[in-house]
């Protein structure tokens, strides 16, 4: 598969999610312990979940599964629930299933001293949410990970989850609340954070960025950007981003939470070398979780987890905090 099929199958994997986490209503943290073969380490998530009426869900989740040996693995997977009150509307038994497209960071079969692996999963997950609010939620969550290429892991996290959309008493919503206008108009963003290569070492560099987002309909925006990445022990890579957004604006549009999906065109990259490096030139995919809080009617403050996805063995984390102006 080539590079730029690959950025098209973000963009319409983004597509797909887009009627999903367009009325986003609960957003949760996990933690907890994974086993993998004959090895136990951490693992944590973060999940957005909205209700399909009473006794169906959506998520989406970005997993991470920790460090098993030879494995850094982690990605993003969206599920479809079966959900049921047990005695109370605020005791509710979840199980979900859906795809999980994971990158995992090897020790490389021959040559050089890593690879970026990227493949297909399925995630099957139990979960008993407690809704201890009409906004606060704890879970415990049971998930079993199969694999194309690596250890199936079995995982239990603790949770502690925030409804955005709050119905009036303790308990899921059915359906989230329509919003009545686009989230997004225009909006410029600057930057500035850390850019971690997805290598057994993991350096890191400060970088960049400058964005324009510009809102298309109700709950989908687009976004043109520069990315500078900095420059590490590995590399410095520089380009163009495009990403398709699917957002939703919470408490008085205050706040708004984003997934984005697009590609990512590397004008240059230098192996800390005058000459340019494998990935100059070349469209690489790119997937972000984004927030925003609006303190002004003008002025937001962001925060923006990048995954830059190459065919080169060159996967970055970028993990920018911006400022934004609005019109």
């Amino acid at each position: 598969m080539g590079r730029t099929s690959n950025c098209l199958k973000w963009s319409a994997t983004l597509l797909l999610l887009h009627g999903t986490l367009a009325s986003a209503q609960e957003f949760s943290l996990f933690g907890g312990g994974s086993r993998a073969g004959n090895t136990n380490t951490y693992t944590w998530a973060f999940n957005y979940q909205e209700g399909l009426g009473k006794y169906f869900a959506a998520s989406f989740t970005w997993l991470n599964e920790g460090h098993i040996p030879d494995h850094h693995r982690d990605g993003q997977m969206i599920q479809l629930w079966a959900r049921i009150p047990v005695a109370s509307p605020q005791f509710v038994i979840q199980a979900g299933i859906g795809p999980y497209r994971y990158f995992d960071t090897t020790t490389a079969d021959q040559g050089g001293s890593y690879s970026d692996v990227h493949g297909w999963g399925v995630v099957y997950s139990v979960r008993a949410a407690y809704y201890a609010s009409s906004r606060w939620i704890t879970q415990l969550q049971l998930n079993r990970v199969h694999v194309q290429r690596g250890p199936d892991a079995t995982s239990v996290m603790l949770g502690i989850g925030y409804q955005l959309d709050a119905p009036g008493t303790p308990g899921p919503r059915d359906w989230a609340a329509g919003s009545p206008s686009k989230v997004t108009n225009n909006e410029v963003a600057v930057y500035l954070g850390k850019t971690i290569v997805n290598s057994t070492s993991s350096p890191s560099a400060l970088g960049g960025a400058i964005e324009y987002r510009r809102g298309l309909m109700k709950y989908m925006d687009i976004t043109v950007g520069y990315l500078h990445e900095g420059s590490s022990k590995t590399a410095r890579r520089d380009g163009i981003t495009s990403e398709l957004w699917a957002t939703r604006a919470f408490m008085n549009d205050k706040v708004t939470l984003g997934l984005g999906a697009g590609a990512y065109y590397a004008i240059n990259e230098n192996e800390n070398s005058e000459s340019p490096g494998p990935g100059a030139g070349k469209f690489s995919g790119l997937v972000t979780i984004a927030a925003s809080y609006r303190f002004a009617q003008h002025w937001d403050g962001r925060l923006e987890w990048n995954r830059v996805v190459t065919r080169y063995n060159r996967d970055t984390d970028v993990i920018f905090a911006g400022l934004g102006y609005r019109w």
